[in-house]
């Protein structure tokens, strides 16, 4: 008698949407392709920009240079009047001008995320002002140009970064008191830049008054060399760190439990940026309203993640194209190109409030 042979097993099949309707996978893939669509589109628009106007600001000024000449004079040729304009004024100017404006952008929307402030920038915070008090102090007090300027800066940013550290320990509120101590910290130290500048002579007083506007009158190769030392280790770092940040927005305890070190990474994102604002400080001064505005135009641009490296891109493209106005605008009369943000950037600030609606987070 012949047993009936086994039937074939047939691999389960997954069951498919109904016809017509898309899966759930394709739906998902699709609503990610959007962003990404909309950041790649902002990126290249803000290259394109950003290439046009260095191009601008380096070419185009009182004396005119081609771009075919200029080509000849960065491989090596000598164009009489065109190289010494190139490469001794409007080009070191630009790359200046994008560095300073990179570290400013960044910083100011990685502040931002670190405190869940729209408000925080290392300018509002005290930081920017403890690298003006650094530079003053060295000018009006010492006496001293150059070097000794960048480090006082830089070692009078560190001392404010200490203050609001050390004030603002604690869990939970940690964020909210950095923001108290450094609005705090930021009208000390102005008071005490007010009060240096009152005992200084008038040349003192004159060079330190320009510094503190801002500019980029008196940038040289060395200047640049250094800013972009620098910039090639906290920029990528930062970029790293801010990658972090967002899990801080689910409060301390949640992001411990996750596994991100709450205070180490605090600190670390606070040091880069006191290094990045103290090294720009330093050199051009402190550009007002660049960090301010950097993050809030780079979350206007590509709404969702914060983008650190948006806002650096932006904040190169606001000083570029700032110093371009201020070279230009008054003719006879180069401008501190911190005049020209601080002018421009209250109201765009004002516009961005008002179309700002009442109910929306900042993230």
């Amino acid at each position: 008698m012949s047993s009936a042979p086994p039937l074939a097993s047939t691999p389960a099949t997954p069951p498919t949407a109904p016809s017509g309707t898309p899966s759930t996978a394709a739906t998902l893939a699709r609503a990610r392709r959007g962003p990404r669509r909309r950041r790649t589109a902002v990126v290249a628009a803000l290259l394109v920009l950003f290439v046009s106007l260095v191009l601008v600001r380096a070419l185009l000024g009182d004396y005119r240079v081609s771009f075919v000449d200029a080509v000849r004079i960065l491989g090596g040729e000598q164009v009489p009047g065109a190289s010494f304009v190139l490469l001794e004024s409007t080009l070191p100017r630009a790359v200046m001008a994008v560095l300073a404006g990179a570290e400013f952008g960044a910083a100011g929307a990685a502040f931002q995320v670190l405190l869940r402030n729209p408000l925080a920038s290392p300018d509002v915070l005290g930081l920017t002002h403890g690298a003006s008090a650094g530079a003053v102090l060295a000018v009006v007090a010492l006496g001293v140009r150059g070097t000794p300027v960048t480090l006082a800066a830089l070692a009078g940013a560190v001392l404010a970064a200490v203050v609001i550290l050390s004030q603002a320990g604690g869990r939970g509120g940690a964020t909210d008191r950095m923001v108290l101590v450094g609005v705090a910290l930021a009208a000390g130290l102005s008071a005490l830049v007010h009060w240096m500048l009152l005992r200084a002579s008038i040349h003192q007083a004159q060079d330190a008054l320009v510094w503190l506007s801002g500019s980029l009158n008196t940038v040289t190769w060395a200047d640049i060399g250094r800013l972009l030392a620098l910039d090639a280790v906290l920029l990528p770092l930062l970029l790293l760190l801010a990658g972090r940040l967002p899990v801080l927005g689910l409060g301390d305890d949640l992001a411990a439990a996750l596994g991100v070190r709450v205070t180490g990474l605090r600190v670390g994102v606070t040091l880069v940026v006191v290094a990045l604002v103290a090294s720009a400080t330093a050199v051009v001064g402190p550009v007002a309203f660049v960090g301010f505005l950097s993050g809030p135009i780079a979350r206007r641009l590509v709404p969702g993640r914060p983008s650190v490296g948006i806002a650096a891109l932006v904040g190169a493209v606001v000083v570029v194209a700032a110093d371009h106005v201020a070279a230009y605008a008054v003719p006879g009369t180069a401008l501190p190109v911190g005049l020209v943000t601080g002018l421009l950037g209250a109201p765009v600030l004002l516009w961005m409030l008002r179309s700002r609606p009442a109910s929306q987070e900042d993230r």
